[in-house]
């Protein structure tokens, strides 16, 4: 899906606030799928209800039509690790269910993801979606100047790894600015003190992909829903992140999602 090789954009105050403003739009959109996410649901209702909100917002739907991809959200159920097309099946009791959404707004492109428990789930699910999301907010931690891109993703699989779990290498993290994929590439993995340095105006999405059991991922016959190759549960959280004053600001947040969960 993504398409790279070309220089890193740093963005300006201005640009940063903007691609901010993309983002809530895309917080929004997840807190209102929050509100509807339940047994019985579609990942087809939910879509055409992103694509609606989003327009409403003053924003278009990031996704759709970008490489093809037919839908606002990507929804990706359970073993689905991501880019999952919304379908008419229900999502069940039990679920996990990450849920990706882009949007532009005034050029720029705003675009995260939440994995979502759907009713009672296991609790081995429940780890899984709680250590993913410590890896984000860890990744988010590494991205500061002085440190270089793998050591956002030293940090995501330390921690993965030391708790059971194995990390998605065929997918990563990116830039994000007037394209919906921008250089660097972040991977999810990587050594101490290596790859670019990281430095103010630097804006990306971290997004760890964390599988229950192996790394190794598939992709099935409509050539975009990827897989675990052993079948096994996956979770996958993302944030948008700009390095201001050498620290990373997250420009999205989960409160929107939080608060239709009433967390």
């Amino acid at each position: 899906m993504a398409v790279f090789g070309e220089s890193i954009i740093y963005k300006s105050r201005e640009e940063i606030e903007i691609m901010r403003q993309a983002a809530l739009v895309v917080s929004r959109t997840l807190g209102e799928v929050a509100k509807r996410l339940k047994p019985g649901i579609t990942p087809a209702f939910l879509d055409q209800m992103a694509e609606d909100y989003i327009k409403s917002q003053g924003a278009i739907p990031g996704f759709k039509g970008l490489y093809g991809c037919p839908s606002t959200l990507l929804i990706s159920v359970n073993e689905q690790v991501v880019h999952g097309l919304p379908t008419e099946k229900p999502i069940e009791e039990g679920d996990i269910v990450s849920v990706d959404c882009g949007a532009v707004y005034k050029g720029y492109y705003g675009d995260h993801a939440y994995t979502f428990e759907v009713g009672a789930v296991s609790e081995e699910k429940r780890n899984l979606c709680a250590v993913t999301k410590e890896c984000l907010y860890l990744g988010i931690e590494a991205c500061h100047t002085g440190n270089r891109i793998e050591d956002i993703g030293y940090a995501i699989q330390q921690h993965a790894e030391k708790m059971g779990f194995g990390v998605v290498r065929d997918l990563v993290g990116h830039g994000l600015g007037k394209k919906l994929h921008e250089e660097p590439q972040v991977p999810n993995y990587g050594r101490r003190g290596r790859g670019k340095r990281i430095q103010n105006g630097l804006t990306i999405a971290i997004e760890p992909m964390i599988n229950m059991g192996t790394y190794k991922v598939k992709t099935l016959e409509d050539q975009w829903t990827i897989v675990t190759e052993d079948g096994l549960p996956s979770a996958h959280f993302e944030h948008n992140v700009a390095v201001i004053d050498g620290k990373a600001e997250i420009l999205s947040t989960f409160d929107y999602i939080y608060d239709a969960l009433k967390r």
